[in-house]
């Protein structure tokens, strides 16, 4: 099934916070982080900041079916300053998900190497001889009979890690696209992941900030 691609026009920037150096946004499910190559891709959470900040810096990104928090730069010292806390992992993030099935264990580690899926691009796969060290920490938040909700605390930054991790101990996150079976698939209308809380440094106050956007599923 070709995937039509209609991103959400309200509110058409989901600003949380904002100052001279930095922009706290809660980007909503269904909303590209940047521009995609085709010209139907080009409305993204950057093509609509940069109408505002034409030099915007963009530090990290969210999968587009994944809502939640994100920071962005107002300028380059800011910039480089947030892109090296996140490339040193100096940044806490907290997600939600709701998963298929019973998972087990109350918590764990999932470290597990990824790679590219090239054939089957964006999907990533686990690698162990090729892929980069990938790890997340998992914790059971409540369970009802056909999912789990679970916290999870990604270590590293991997493209698609929570959704692969997830999928390779057997519980793939409900809604997605790329990597739920049909079961889990047909139980969310939307992927069922989002960044709920993330923490770092402010580049010039160096004052500890955290952000927090309620869970909207």
């Amino acid at each position: 099934m070709h995937f039509v691609y209609n991103p959400p026009q309200e509110p058409i920037l989901p600003i949380l916070y904002r100052d001279q150096d930095i922009v706290v946004f809660n980007k909503p499910s269904g909303l590209l982080s940047v521009r995609g190559k085709l010209p139907e891709h080009q409305d993204s959470l950057e093509a609509r900041a940069q109408r505002v900040w034409p030099k915007i810096g963009i530090v990290h990104r969210l999968d587009m079916a994944t809502s939640g928090l994100m920071v962005w730069a107002l300028n380059k010292p800011a910039h480089s300053h947030l892109a090296r806390q996140f490339q040193e992992r100096q940044t806490t993030k907290r997600y939600i998900a709701r998963v298929y099935g019973q998972v087990e264990a109350e918590q764990g580690m999932i470290e597990l190497p990824l790679i590219c899926d090239w054939p089957n691009r964006p999907k990533q796969m686990v690698a162990h001889v090729n892929g980069k060290k990938s790890s997340t920490f998992w914790q059971v938040l409540s369970r009802d009979s056909e999912s789990t909700r679970v916290i999870l605390h990604p270590i590293t930054g991997r493209s698609h890690q929570l959704r692969v991790h997830m999928l390779s101990i057997g519980h793939p996150i409900l809604g997605d696209r790329l990597y739920a079976h049909s079961n889990a698939l047909e139980l969310a209308p939307r992927l069922q992941l989002h960044a709920e809380e993330l923490g770092f440094t402010h580049p010039v106050s160096a004052e500890v900030l955290n952000f927090t956007a309620p869970c909207p599923f």
